[in-house]
């Protein structure tokens, strides 16, 4: 059988190769009649429409969009955070017609996607500087935008005040008169025996400004915290490590987020500890699960949808040549019922 071509739509319907592309690709530059008999004529002789390979050969462009992750798909779409984030990515995208492409760790000598798959542009998400892709971008000169990055220079980027954020936390739980103070941070899994020095804490961008944060405020009431770090995965280690924290006289807890923080509210019941009765508890995001969990976590809101439409707008900018300004979104306390005052307070 002979291969159906844009060229055999058009002897069908008697019009040229231009106007059946632009059928498909144009629809503005036909009337509704025309394309509708256009389209007929294509599902009758099985041709789904231009090559995509072809078309983006010829427009030098994909209409594809890399995401590029510090983990593997599944992690993503685990956590609520990520997975809002790159549903306001996605949706963003859609509206200036691209698509998002995800930019996942390679394979052992094989597939490596920064490297292997055509995009336009990239947005960078939450990785660390050893992140294997980032480099690849750099050397494809492919345009980037970072999320929850340490700005790199000439790369736009949109952060939260994490910082910000991490001081207003630590300064509630001062205020509400705790003096014995814990931190449940972020280990990254490239150091696996990393010390508690802010100096070497970790590759992590929030991380690290979540730890100048609480220290802001803690240093300046004079409280030396007892701090403790957890992986992101696997799902309990948080908890696991939580009860260690909990080994210590701490009557107020800070958690890199909301997910630890609910690991800290179960380390507490294991120990017959009463939250906020006998602890305080400050997570990070705003999570549905800060909402959820019992009793409600006071923690540390960030609008994630605004930060990835931000995100996306600043690319968009860059791919028309633009040369957009970093951005740092402003994150807000939400006191709900898992903080109070100490029980020697009360």
């Amino acid at each position: 059988m002979a291969k159906v071509t844009l060229q055999s739509v058009a002897d069908r319907v008697g019009v040229s190769r231009m106007t059946v592309s632009n059928a498909f690709s144009r629809p503005d530059q036909l009337s509704a009649e025309l394309r509708s008999k256009i389209l007929v004529a294509a599902a009758e002789l099985g041709y789904v429409g231009p090559d995509p390979a072809a078309r983006a050969l010829a427009k030098g462009k994909t209409g594809a969009i890399g995401l590029l992750l510090n983990g593997h798909v599944s992690e993503v779409f685990e956590d609520a955070v990520s997975a809002q984030l790159f549903a306001a990515v996605a949706d963003a995208l859609a509206a200036h017609d691209l698509a998002v492409t995800l930019l996942t760790p390679p394979r052992p000598g094989g597939f490596f996607p920064a490297r292997d798959v055509a995009i336009d542009g990239a947005l960078v998400y939450s990785c660390n500087a050893a992140t294997a892709g980032i480099d690849w971008l750099e050397r494809r000169k492919v345009p980037m935008v970072t999320i929850d990055e340490i700005l790199r220079p000439g790369v736009p980027g949109v952060n939260i005040d994490d910082r910000g954020g991490a001081r207003a936390a630590a300064q509630h739980l001062i205020d509400l008169g705790h003096t014995k103070v814990g931190i449940l941070g972020l280990q990254d899994a490239e150091k696996p025996g990393a010390t508690t020095d802010l100096a070497t804490l970790s590759d992590s961008y929030p991380m690290r400004e979540r730890m100048h944060g609480w220290r802001d405020a803690l240093d300046a009431a004079g409280l030396e915290p007892v701090i403790r770090l957890a992986p992101y995965t696997p799902c309990d280690a948080a908890r696991d490590i939580a009860v260690e924290l909990l080994d210590t006289p701490v009557t107020g807890a800070l958690c890199f987020s909301d997910v630890f923080a609910a690991g800290v509210v179960r380390a507490a019941e294991g120990r017959n500890l009463t939250v906020p009765a006998d602890l305080s508890v400050v997570g990070f995001d705003d999570h549905p699960l800060a909402v959820a969990s019992r009793p409600p976590l006071t923690t540390v809101r960030q609008d994630i949808a605004a930060k990835g439409n931000a995100a996306v707008a600043q690319l968009v900018d860059v791919l028309g040549d633009g040369t957009p300004d970093s951005q740092l979104l402003p994150t807000e306390l939400v006191v709900r019922e898992s903080s109070a005052p100490p029980p020697s307070a009360r």
